[in-house]
C-alpha cells in the first residue's frame, strides 16, 4: 500500500481572508450575542479572535460596509487621479520638448549643410507657390 505525503511547500498554513460579506455576517451575529458565553462560542465557531471583531467594528464605523472590503497590502499612494494625470502630462510635455530640441538641431544642421554646399534654401513663400503650381500642373496633365 502506498502512502500519500503532502509536499513541504504545500504543507504551510495559509492566512485566512474574509470577504466583506463574511465580516458583516460575523459582526451582525456578534451584535446579537446577549447571553453569557454566546460571543466566545461564536468566536470559537468562526475561528477568529476578539481583536478581529474590534478591528472590523472600527472599519465599519469609519467607512460603513465599504470599509470592510479587503485592502491592498503595502504603502498607500498619496496621489489622487488628478495628481497622476498631471504627472503623466508633464512627462509627455518633457518628451515633446526633447523631440522639438532634436528637430531644431536637425534643421540647423540642414541649414549649415546647405550653406557649406552653396545650395540656396527655398523660402516658405516659394514652397507654398511651388506646391500649388505642382498640384495644378498635375491636374492639367491628367485632363489631357
Amino acid at each position: 500500500m502506498t502512502e500519500v505525503v503532502a509536499a513541504p511547500r504545500n504543507d504551510r498554513r495559509q492566512r485566512r481572508k474574509f470577504s466583506a460579506e463574511d465580516k458583516a455576517r460575523i459582526l451582525s451575529a456578534a451584535d446579537e450575542c446577549t447571553g453569557r458565553g454566546d460571543l466566545g462560542e461564536l468566536l470559537r465557531r468562526e475561528g477568529i479572535y476578539s481583536s478581529h471583531l474590534s478591528t472590523w467594528r472600527a472599519q465599519r464605523a469609519k467607512d460603513g460596509l465599504t470599509g470592510l472590503e479587503p485592502k491592498k497590502p503595502g504603502r498607500k499612494s498619496r496621489k489622487d487621479d488628478k495628481d497622476r494625470l498631471i504627472e503623466k502630462q508633464q512627462r509627455q510635455i518633457a518628451r515633446m520638448e526633447k523631440e522639438l530640441r532634436i528637430q531644431k538641431a536637425l534643421l540647423e544642421l540642414q541649414e549649415k549643410a546647405h550653406e557649406i554646399l552653396g545650395i540656396a534654401l527655398p523660402r516658405i513663400e516659394d514652397v507654398s507657390e511651388d506646391d500649388s503650381s505642382s498640384s495644378s500642373d498635375s491636374a492639367t496633365r491628367r485632363s489631357r
